[in-house]
């Protein structure tokens, strides 16, 4: 279907809505879509794909306009990443536009800086530098430029995997087993699953793949004391009440009421009774406190920069800035000596984030073992191998879209070895 002026004008203003980019992409679109219910479901796909194009190629975009506005920047997409031929645009753009797109459209990326093709901030290549040769650089920017597929969690507490794939096949969705985690399964195209029967009925959950493994790293056991420390909306620890088969105690704390209230009815169509849902102040919160020392097993998803999903927060690279990775870096560390603190002796707890930088990652586990000699380091690799899981990045869980086809994620695992907790 050729594109209308309407669907075009659309697109620009809703370019223009989003690129201040003062709230979450997300977030403003789906305001943005509340305050013009004019717009239909094709209109609605359109202008989605086309700001969030625009704002995956956004560096390279600028890098090739010479006035910068949202109607250059919209045309740039549909031109350069699209596909759209010109002669398609003809009777909505100017002789000029059609001049600067056919040149927009003839220059080759690799012409360009690392920066500009990887479409990552200058200060961010500079520390994947540190540590990261060129190539890979480009090869993980070019990796989460691509749009991430759906992968979706069956709950095993209501349903088993070949079934829910049996019944998706049946209604003419293509779906397929994720690679690595038994529980996960990656849809073909993006139909609207919230709106099917096995969603609807909480056997099935939309989350990543390597969200998952995080849930088989700690593995709980029915009966344990488990902790989700920053539950968010509780997509990991309603894997984890699964996973204990409703069986013991799982607390899901978080700061947020407001994350915490998505929880609740997603809980209710889990089937689980073993999730005890609880808002915290913050790490030293006497809720806490109180469980010192009774745990068993900790999951720590701790708040980070989410640069790992630029597939699906492309804006992140402007709402990160080395500031904020620092100040996160601080408080990545006192939540996970809070968490640690919930263990008893033999207990296990897993720190995780969706980033790949050190300082979020390796470097605030090395600080905490640094001054917590209690604790040691528990290879994941093992822990997976040991519920047949055959992943094997090393101590940590280093994933990567590029290597893996899931979010960047960063996992370590801690067991707690003595008895004496020191701060």
């Amino acid at each position: 279907m050729p594109l209308s002026r309407p669907q075009l004008d659309a697109a620009i203003v809703a370019t223009r809505t989003i690129l201040p980019l003062v709230f979450p992409a997300d977030a403003i679109l789906r305001r943005f879509f509340q305050e013009n219910p004019i717009y239909g479901v094709q209109d609605r796909a359109f202008i989605a794909e086309t700001v969030f194009g625009i704002l995956r190629h956004r560096f390279l975009l600028e890098s090739l306009i010479e006035r910068i506005t949202p109607r250059a920047l919209v045309l740039g997409y549909l031109v350069k990443f699209h596909g759209m031929n010109l002669r398609e645009l003809t009777s909505l753009i100017s002789k000029t536009e059609a001049k600067w797109l056919s040149e927009v459209k003839a220059i080759k990326p690799d012409t360009l800086p690392l920066s500009v093709q990887a479409e990552f901030p200058t200060w961010l290549v500079k520390k994947l530098q540190i540590f990261m040769p060129d190539a890979d650089i480009l090869d993980l920017g070019l990796s989460l430029q691509k749009p991430a597929p759906l992968d979706l969690r069956v709950n095993t507490f209501l349903a088993k995997r070949h079934q829910v794939l049996e019944i998706l096949q049946q209604d003419g969705i293509t779906a397929q087993e994720t690679p690595y985690s038994p529980c996960g399964i990656r849809l073909i195209g993006k139909p609207a699953i919230n709106h099917h029967e096995l969603f609807l009925s909480g056997k099935i959950e939309v989350q990543d793949e390597g969200s998952q493994l995080l849930g088989y790293l700690l593995a709980p056991k029915r009966g344990e004391m488990v902790v989700d420390f920053c539950a968010g909306a509780g997509g990991k620890a309603l894997h984890l009440g699964a996973l204990m088969h409703s069986k013991g105690r799982l607390y899901a704390f978080d700061t947020s009421e407001k994350r915490l209230n998505n929880l609740k009815p997603r809980l209710k169509r889990s089937g689980l009774s073993n999730l005890h849902i609880q808002r915290i102040a913050n790490e030293k919160d006497s809720k806490i406190k109180r469980l010192s020392g009774k745990i068993d097993r900790v999951l720590v998803d701790a708040p980070c920069s989410g640069l790992g999903t630029l597939r699906r927060n492309p804006d992140l690279k402007w709402r990160q800035t080395p500031q904020s990775i620092q100040e996160l870096s601080i408080k990545q560390s006192a939540i996970l000596a809070a968490a640690a603190g919930l263990l008893k002796p033999g207990g296990l707890l897993v720190y995780a984030t969706c980033s790949f930088l050190p300082e979020e990652n390796q470097v605030v586990i090395d600080n905490f073992l640094a001054t917590h000699s209690q604790f040691a380091l528990v290879s994941c690799a093992d822990l997976l191998s040991q519920q047949k899981i055959s992943l094997d990045t090393g101590n940590f869980l280093q994933l990567s879209p590029n290597r893996h086809q899931t979010d960047g994620f960063f996992a370590a695992a801690l067991i707690r070895t003595k008895e004496t907790l020191t701060e």
